[in-house]
């Protein structure tokens, strides 16, 4: 590590296209796998200017299937379930907070495309006699841990989140009356030994209200953003004057699926370390968790996290790969950024002793089977807090095994 630099990292809103799009996406199999734990879903999203557009494959009991002949009239989807797809679309649309013109909850077309899964696929993925469940497909996924911040992320990140939590809480909650859903953050940190000191520049971009086009009401919605700047950083970390940017283009009314196109899995980044660590390209949202695109980054996060949190590291950061139809991971790879206490091959070899890292061995230890998924697709999906059934990747529950095995 250098023993100086600057870093940045951005998040986006609840209410960025993409985002939407991600909650659609992820909503989906949420219903899905409420009726179903074993559903495979593939769920693609596109959003624009009054319209949204569901693509991909999907397998669910008593929702859809394909091999049902008194199905086939209305598609192969269960009757009344076509209905119950897009309330749950418009739903989600609804409490993110469009009743725009250009894109309102209610008056927006719905296509969807969704179909039934390619029996390709589905041969190597199901399990079979003494076949294992399978990887959904080829690929690497990593996760990551920092002991930055008490969530044990990336701070740039870190805060760029907490910045548009808090706006969409002042929304929702009518704090202000001149917020709207869309909205970005940037954050960026001078770190000295490694540790993050000061923020040397900040950006907000939030959709706004008509009318706001007058110096009053800028200077209004700058002391805000300032306001809640100040409350989510570290005491003496805020910038000059000159390094807080809020929209700085001028007017930001025409936002959201209106003023740019969505789609889900566009804010990967986003989803995870805010470009802190590696990503191995796969999206997550949209997708059950038998693909490893999903569920192998979250159990790479439980494991570095749990590392950190172990006092084994600092950082740390692992890597695991797949291929389709194949239940065991290719490789697994540790790096500890020469923070670590103990060796980084020692680590690899006891960490398949305490997860299966096959896909139904992930499944099972994080409990990933269940319609938890439409709370990760804002806000990133990492650095959440463990409620119930939701956010298992982020428990610490493996330190003391950890230190046991590496005693």
């Amino acid at each position: 590590m250098r023993n100086q630099f600057l870093f940045t990292s951005e998040s986006v809103s609840e209410g960025h296209p993409d985002k939407v799009a991600d909650q659609i996406s992820d909503a989906i199999v949420d219903l899905f796998l409420s009726k179903d734990p074993e559903a495979r879903i593939a769920c693609e999203t596109l959003t624009t200017t009054q319209l949204v557009v569901l693509a991909g494959e999907i397998r669910c009991k008593g929702v859809y299937d394909d091999k049902n002949p008194d199905w086939e009239m209305n598609g192969f989807w269960a009757p009344g379930a076509r209905d119950e797809v897009e309330r749950t679309v418009r739903n989600t649309v609804r409490d993110i907070g469009y009743e725009q013109s250009g894109f309102h909850w209610k008056n927006f077309t719905f296509i969807n495309n969704l179909h039934g899964q390619s029996a390709h696929i589905a041969q190597g993925v199901d399990e079979s006699g003494n076949k294992d469940e399978g990887a959904g497909d080829q690929g690497i996924m990593f996760g990551y841990a920092s002991d930055e911040t008490p969530d044990l992320m990336p701070a740039t990140l870190y805060y760029s989140h907490k910045i548009l939590e808090r706006l969409a809480h002042d929304r929702h909650n009518k704090v202000v009356d001149f917020l709207e859903p869309d909205a970005k953050s940037q954050v960026t940190l001078e770190y000295i030994d490694e540790k993050p000191v000061r923020a040397t520049a900040l950006v907000v971009s939030t959709q706004h209200a008509a009318g706001m086009d007058n110096d009053e009401s800028r200077a209004k919605l700058r002391a805000y953003v300032k306001g809640v700047m100040t409350d989510i950083l570290p005491e003496g970390w805020l910038p000059g004057d000159e390094a807080i940017y809020v929209n700085p283009t001028g007017l930001f009314e025409i936002g959201g699926p209106d003023g740019d196109a969505g789609l889900t899995g566009r804010k990967i980044i986003v989803d995870t370390y805010g470009g802190a660590s590696p990503h191995g390209g796969g999206a997550f949202s949209g997708k059950d968790p038998t693909k490893v695109d999903r569920s192998a980054a979250y159990i790479t996060r439980y494991l570095a996290k749990n590392i950190v949190a172990a006092g084994l590291a600092r950082r740390c950061t692992i890597q695991l790969s797949y291929a389709i139809g194949v239940a065991e991971p290719l490789s697994l790879y540790v790096d500890l950024h020469e923070t670590g206490t103990v060796e980084a091959s020692a680590i690899e070899a006891v960490l398949p002793t305490l997860v299966r890292l096959t896909p139904k061995g992930i499944r099972t230890h994080l409990g990933l089977n269940k319609p938890i998924y439409q709370k990760t697709a804002a806000y990133g999906h990492f650095g959440r807090t463990p409620e119930g059934d939701f956010f298992p990747w982020e428990k610490t529950d493996l330190v003391d095994a950890l230190k046991a095995a590496l005693a």
